[in-house]
């Protein structure tokens, strides 16, 4: 009697650890505070549990069994598979690893987007007002805030909250709004035909994070590309210099004697006059004090800049750039050269082999100046895709190797110029030295060691031991010849990596840094097959009946054969 006595008190403590379990863990579920009460029933049951189990077990042998060693192993297995999927689920939430498989890389941020994020110098808010939360705009949002952990973003119903809508002054459904600080700006509105874009996104963002505005002046007067909208007019380029932060004027160097001040980047597009002599001095004034200038030259013009741009290497090619290698897969004419190879540079580092093209372009030629480094930006096809034509009569493009020059040919070059500004002299000692050489070097050069001008070049050294260092400032000139300015006109504009292209070299000109280049937005490429009729006439002929008679005929034969 007292050994079943024994059994019955030790099965009824064996179930007070699944009770004291479940004290602990409503007391602690519904306080919602863990503290030493909850814990307390936990322990104590979980320490009773064990001890019942273990009697149990040797009381009946109970862990000798074959079954409970199966059913053992059984229990280790799945806790050890739910142990992994924990471990797996913890790293997903603690580290993120994402693939964009899309050929466009339709999911993934632009390198500018992400750089521009992570050095956020303060927390940005994006406030969408909208009822309806779009997929894709969530996962546009959600890839900045990835970035970094200033940037949030939320979505407010504006009947939910109208003050808050009142205070952005939203007027319509699916209006984005930037906050930092005390700075809001709209972003877009967005509708079912019209989702967030990151190119706006992050020009919004660039402007609300930068205080700072640079004034780029276009030169006018000379038949220039029209400003405003209209035919062959660069507006979409200037509204594209608007959303990055640039301040636009248009600039007559007849009426003034000099390039004003404040101007941080001058812009030349596609004079169809020459400019006077007076103008290419003031030119060539504001590139001496570090200055940045921007040409783009079309073919069948003389703008009267050869003595600039000699100063940094640089000649007008007067033959036309034929590239036949966009006919049959773009269907551009052979006048259009189509590029796809750029120079290692900051302007066209993140264009890989994308595509941009140049209708009515000329050539350019580079050539060594001292202290002017050059990189070309812009790099046609070999011959004999490309050539530069010179017969610009002839309605057929032929190369002729006695007039003609072989590609691949140069459409477009970076350059930066060094040199020490003296405060007393106007710097009209270092100007003549760069002219000559690109002009009579090849020639004067065996004469020159025979002449009395050797004894010239001792002469700048006088003056650099004299005791006023501290007048001399280094300064940094930059200039960019595009022997085209077709492709940055209205319609052009937004093609493939055209406008990349204009953009990119005003911010580098600009010398701001910080400033994030240029970034095109991500369409999926059009994969459908488009069909002429014969082509549809001729698909559905060999479907219905081609292909129904030769499968007929094989089991005809086949028949044959067998019977």
């Amino acid at each position: 009697m007292k050994i079943v006595a024994k059994k019955k008190l030790w099965k009824y403590l064996f179930w007070l650890g699944p009770f004291l379990i479940t004290v602990g863990l409503t007391v602690g579920l519904v306080s919602q505070q863990w503290g030493l009460i909850p814990l307390a029933f936990l322990i104590a049951g979980i320490v009773i549990s064990g001890l019942g189990i273990i009697w149990q077990s040797y009381q009946s042998n109970w862990w000798r069994r074959r079954s409970t060693q199966a059913g053992t192993n059984a229990l280790v297995a799945t806790l050890a598979v739910l142990a992994i999927l924990g471990l797996i689920n913890f790293l997903g939430t603690r580290y993120h690893l994402r693939a964009d498989l899309t050929e466009t890389q339709l999911f993934t941020l632009a390198p500018q987007s992400r750089e521009l994020v992570r050095v956020l110098p303060q927390p940005v808010k994006v406030w969408v007002f909208d009822i309806n939360q779009n997929p894709q705009d969530r996962e546009l949002l959600e890839n900045y805030q990835r970035q970094s952990s200033k940037f949030k973003y939320e979505y407010i119903d504006p009947q939910a909250r109208p003050g808050l809508a009142e205070k952005f002054g939203v007027k319509d459904y699916g209006e984005v709004y930037l906050e930092s600080g005390d700075k809001r700006q709209l972003v877009q509105t967005v509708n079912e035909n019209e989702r967030l874009s990151e190119v706006r996104l992050t020009s919004r963002l660039q402007q609300l994070t930068n205080s700072t505005t640079a004034k780029v002046y276009l030169l006018q007067g000379h038949g220039e590309r029209q400003l405003s909208p209209g035919k062959g007019a660069i507006s979409q380029a200037i509204q594209g210099l608007g959303d990055k932060n640039f301040t636009t004027s248009s600039l007559n160097l007849g009426e003034t004697s000099k390039v004003p001040q404040d101007a941080v980047v001058v812009i030349v597009a596609g004079p169809k006059r020459g400019l006077f002599e007076g103008e290419v001095k003031a030119l060539q004034e504001y590139l001496n004090r570090g200055g940045n200038l921007l040409l783009m030259i079309d073919p069948n013009t003389d703008p009267k800049v050869d003595s600039l741009l000699q100063e940094w290497g640089v000649r007008l090619d007067n033959r036309l750039a034929v590239d036949v290698s966009g006919e049959s897969v773009v269907g551009l004419g052979p006048a259009t050269p189509l590029v796809t190879e750029y120079g290692q540079h900051p302007i066209t580092k993140d264009f890989r082999n994308g595509n941009s093209f140049y209708p009515i372009a000329r050539p350019l030629e580079i050539s060594s100046v001292p202290g002017v480094e050059a990189t070309p930006l812009l790099r046609t096809k070999p011959y004999p895709k490309s050539w530069a034509e010179s017969d610009l009569q002839s309605e057929k493009l032929e190369f002729n190797a006695d007039k003609d020059l072989k590609g691949p040919l140069t459409l477009g070059v970076a350059l930066i110029r060094k040199a020490a500004k003296s405060a007393s002299t106007p710097q009209a000692a270092p100007t003549p030295s760069p002219l000559p050489s690109p002009t009579i070097q090849s020639k004067t050069s065996p004469a020159s060691p025979a002449s009395p001008a050797p004894p010239a070049p001792p002469a700048p050294p006088a003056p650099t031991p004299s005791p006023t260092p501290s007048s001399q400032t280094a300064t940094e000139s930059r200039l960019v010849v595009l022997g085209n300015s077709n492709f940055a006109t209205d319609g052009l504009f937004q093609q493939q990596l055209n406008g990349d292209v204009f953009l990119n070299s005003v911010t580098w000109l600009s010398q701001q840094e910080k400033q994030p280049l240029s970034i095109r937005p991500k369409e999926p490429k059009n994969r459908r097959i488009t069909l002429t009729t014969t082509q549809a006439n001729l698909l559905i002929l060999s479907s219905l009946l081609v292909l129904p008679l030769i499968g007929f005929a094989i089991a005809v034969i086949i028949w044959w054969k067998r019977r």
